[in-house]
């Protein structure tokens, strides 16, 4: 089966780190240095998004194999009756 056309989670994977990014050049640009602290709470969640994200991707693909392997299994059980 060919992977969808769009993909929501790699959508929101881009969506975010670009938000994430856009937040930390505007937190420099409008605070200077007192961003720094606000800019690595930024760069936190962009990370606990990204491994997020991956981790659902992961289980989604996990998934889809099990299902493939019973769907294999049970049809080499239907063809040996």
């Amino acid at each position: 089966m060919p992977p969808p056309a769009f993909d929501r989670l790699r959508a929101l994977a881009i969506g975010s780190q670009a938000i994430g990014l856009m937040l930390i050049i505007t937190l420099e640009t409008v605070m200077d240095n007192a961003a720094r602290p606000w800019q690595g709470w930024v760069l936190a969640a962009m990370l606990v998004t990204a491994l997020t994200i991956a981790l659902v991707r992961l289980y989604r693909h996990k998934r889809l194999q099990k299902q493939l392997a019973e769907r294999r299994r049970f049809l080499e059980e239907d063809d040996e009756r």
